[in-house]
């Protein structure tokens, strides 16, 4: 399970046969990336900006939302409607350089941040779901590897990734670290240098 600025799970069978599941894009897919989470995290500060609004637009500009306020100063705008145009430009915005403000407020408690990283490991869990059912089907024990900035950069995203796997594949074989993908390539290059 692959899950950076864009995410793709993949697996490979005993019987060389292989699948995949997610990395179709920005726009259709790519859930629970860095793209993924700060798209989403924009999306849910901007509602929680709406419920809290009161009743003029003096008093929703007083309701921002920490998070909120954190992202426009990543994006570097003062006001809202900045974001709202920022967010819906074209070409689109780099969502994937929120992610590091999403993960600073999730570390300081923030109650938006932290559901949409419990949702991105839910939604990486998903797309490893997929692939293990297409492939591993009447396999007992199936090994998964993580790697990406998402993963390593949030242990909130990989504990809810780990536990959503263990619920249905107790047996699954868990590397407990994230995998640089350099290594898998040296790996091949060493198997094709012993041939």
């Amino acid at each position: 399970m692959i899950a950076g600025t864009g995410s793709i799970a993949y697996g490979r069978n005993s019987q060389g046969e292989t699948a995949r599941a997610g990395g179709w894009g920005f726009a259709i897919s790519d859930e629970g990336s860095g793209h993924w989470i700060g798209r989403a995290a924009l999306a849910e500060a901007m509602r929680a900006q709406d419920r809290g609004a009161g009743e003029n637009e003096a008093k929703a500009e007083k309701a921002i939302p920490s998070l909120l306020e954190s992202l426009m100063k990543s994006w570097h705008v003062r006001a809202r409607e900045q974001l709202v145009l920022a967010a819906n430009a074209t070409p689109a915005p780099d969502f994937a350089a929120l992610f590091p403000t999403v993960l600073s407020l999730a570390d300081q408690g923030d109650l938006i941040a932290l559901g949409v990283l419990t949702q991105a490991g839910a939604e990486l869990a998903s797309l490893a779901r997929t692939v293990i059912m297409r492939l591993f089907a009447n396999a007992g024990r199936v090994s998964v590897a993580i790697a990406g900035g998402v993963f390593s950069s949030s242990r909130l995203v990989r504990q809810v990734f780990y536990s959503h796997l263990r619920s249905e594949y107790p047996d699954a074989a868990m590397n407990p670290g994230v995998t640089e993908p350099v290594r898998g390539a040296l790996e091949l290059a060493r198997k094709g240098a012993r041939k």
